[in-house]
């Protein structure tokens, strides 16, 4: 399970390295997307094959499932870590998720969020300020 939270520099080269506890649960490869809220999603292949999957078993016959497949899909870029375990992120992904110069690399069960560092720290912010309220929605409906 992908958990925990990780700060770390991207170089100008758009190289950043993965966390060591990271790194050891996804293997060798991964694929970095477009994600929700303004970061970018990071699953192992594995992972990636089964959510690609039912992305594509969703059907094209709706606008707003065609529209989904192509935000998640068409953004999705493979990448492998170098010998230092650093991932090149491509430009294009840079900009989707504003990543500057500190990222914060986010552990969400079965797949890590990358973001930057003040996006996080604005984002993490206002769900925690959420928390309380949230938990009770999610205890109405037998979640919690």
């Amino acid at each position: 399970m992908l958990i925990g939270e990780y700060t770390h520099t991207i170089d100008a080269k758009k190289r950043v390295a993965l966390p060591a506890k990271f790194r050891k649960e996804i293997g060798k490869k991964m694929v970095v997307t477009q994600g929700l809220d303004g970061c970018l999603f990071l699953y192992p292949v594995s992972e990636w094959k089964d959510i690609s999957k039912k992305i594509a078993d969703m059907g094209m016959a709706q606008a707003d499932t065609r529209g989904f497949n192509r935000f998640i899909l068409s953004g999705a870029v493979e990448v492998v870590p170098d010998s230092l375990g650093r991932i090149l992120i491509p430009e294009f992904l840079c900009k989707f998720a504003g990543l500057k110069q500190k990222v914060v690399f986010t552990g969400v069960h079965n797949r890590v969020e990358i973001w930057d560092e003040r996006r996080w720290r604005d984002y993490k912010k206002r769900i925690n300020s959420q928390a309380d309220m949230m938990a009770e929605k999610l205890g109405e409906t037998g979640m919690l």
